[in-house]
């Protein structure tokens, strides 16, 4: 299992919201941050959270953080589950972790696992900037 993961909402380490702040302690204990990163896609508010979604042809960038798991077979199955996948029998989830290109910003690409937003984004409002603050 692939221990990369970016991050671009409620897991990263300098969130402040009350949403997501169990998870991001447990994953600061499962992990450790390599440092900046982002991602070619388009950022959405939904709220209390950030949506990524990703296709072919985008050339906009998110901005996160990538993250190094320390035993990804532990670390993954509680998270898929924070995210909601295997929720519906319909395979209907909000988001689906996939594998992507991710460039830090210390340099180089590398490909981690990301959690990416299945649901339609009609009006929800884009983030331009591609950063989350929440």
């Amino acid at each position: 299992m692939n221990p990369h993961l970016f991050v671009y909402g409620t897991l990263k380490s300098t969130a402040t919201a009350v949403l997501g702040r169990d998870m991001r302690l447990r994953l600061r204990r499962e992990a450790r941050v390599v440092g900046p990163a982002s991602i070619l896609g388009q950022l959405y508010d939904r709220g209390r959270y950030p949506v990524l979604v990703i296709n072919a042809g985008m050339t906009d960038r998110v901005h996160g953080e990538l993250i190094e798991i320390s035993d990804p077979a532990i670390t993954l199955p509680w998270l898929d589950a924070y995210e909601g996948i295997g929720r519906h029998a319909s395979g209907a989830d909000e988001y689906q972790r996939v594998e992507r290109s991710v460039e830090q910003a210390a340099g180089g690409a590398i490909t981690a696992s990301v959690y990416v937003y299945q649901k339609p984004i009609a009006g929800l409002p884009r983030i331009q900037s591609g950063r989350w603050t929440g």
